[in-house]
C-alpha cells in the first residue's frame, strides 16, 4: 500500500539530540512532512527547530507516562491534520545502578519512561492508524536490549521489553496495513554521552569495530526508510544501527 501524500509524524523525546535529528531529517528528506515533536516543560532546542521550519514542524505537549496525555495529543493531531501516519517513540532515559543498591524508583522511573510509553503511545495510535488502514511505528529501543552491560537491569529489561512488544504488535496489526519494528541504536554521539571524558570515549571507541560513535542522521536515516512505502514489507524487526558491536 503507497503512503499518503501528507505525511503527520509523531516524534516523542522531542527536544534531545536524538528526537531532533530524526525530526531534522523528515524536514530536509520530505517537504510535505508536517513533523510533532512531543516534549515537555522543557522545549529550548525544540522551539528553534519549530521556528526554522516554520508552519511544518510543531510542538504538542506530551507526558509520555500518562494515557491521558497521549490521548489528548493524538487526538489533536488527528483532528488538526485528519491523520497520524508515523509514530517516533523515542523518549526514554536510564538511572544506572547496580541492583543490589537500586531503590525502587529507580527500577519502577525507568520501566515506565522506557517501556510503559511505548505501550501507552501505540495504544493511543492504533485505533485512528487501523482506521485509515495505514500506519508506521518506530520504536526506539537500544543495544542494551540484547547487549546489556553492567548496572543496567532496569534500563535493559525495559529496551528488551520494547523488542518483543514491537515484535507481538507487528503480528497483531499487520493486516491492517501498519507495520511496526524496533531499532537499537549503540553508542550515539548525543547528549546522552556528553559526560565522558576524552579518555573514557577513546576506550569505548576501541571496543567498536568501526571505532567511532554513531550520529543522530544514521539512526534518523534509518527511522526514515522504516517510515516509507519501501519498507512496506518490513515488520516486527529489530534492526542494529551500533558500527558492528556484537
Amino acid at each position: 500500500m503507497n503512503a499518503p501524500a501528507v505525511r503527520s509524524v509523531l516524534i516523542t523525546g522531542g527536544n534531545g539530540g536524538l528526537g531532533l535529528g530524526i525530526a531534522r531529517y523528515f524536514l530536509r528528506r520530505d517537504p510535505e512532512a508536517l513533523v510533532w515533536l512531543g516534549v515537555r516543560a522543557n522545549r529550548g532546542n525544540a522551539e528553534n527547530l519549530v521556528m526554522e521550519y516554520e508552519g511544518r514542524c510543531r510542538l504538542i505537549d506530551l507526558e509520555v507516562t500518562s494515557s491521558a496525555a497521549w490521548s489528548l495529543a493524538v487526538e489533536k493531531i488527528v483532528e488538526d491534520c485528519g491523520r497520524l501516519d508515523v509514530l517516533v517513540n523515542n523518549a526514554g532515559m536510564h538511572r544506572d545502578c547496580l541492583l543490589a543498591a537500586m531503590p525502587d524508583e529507580g527500577w519502577h522511573s525507568v520501566i515506565a519512561a522506557n517501556l510503559d510509553s511505548v505501550f501507552l503511545g501505540c495504544r493511543a495510535v492504533v485505533t485512528p492508524m487501523m482506521r485509515q488502514r495505514f500506519g508506521r511505528v518506530i520504536n526506539i529501543a537500544s543495544l542494551s536490549a540484547i547487549l546489556p552491560p553492567l548496572g543496567q537491569t532496569n534500563y535493559a529489561a525495559a529496551k528488551a521489553g520494547v523488542v518483543a512488544f514491537s515484535q507481538t504488535l507487528a503480528k497483531e496489526v499487520a493486516r491492517s496495513g501498519i507495520t511496526v519494528n524496533s531499532l537499537l541504536p549503540g553508542y550515539i554521539d548525543t547528549e546522552a554521552l556528553a559526560d565522558m571524558d576524552v579518555e573514557a570515549r577513546k576506550a569505548t571507541q576501541r571496543g567498536i569495530p568501526m571505532r567511532r560513535f554513531g550520529t543522530p542522521e544514521e539512526v534518523a536515516s534509518a527511522v526514515y526508510f522504516l517510515a516509507g512505502v519501501d519498507a512496506a514489507y518490513v515488520t516486527g524487526a529489530a534492526i542494529k544501527i551500533d558500527g558492528g558491536i556484537f
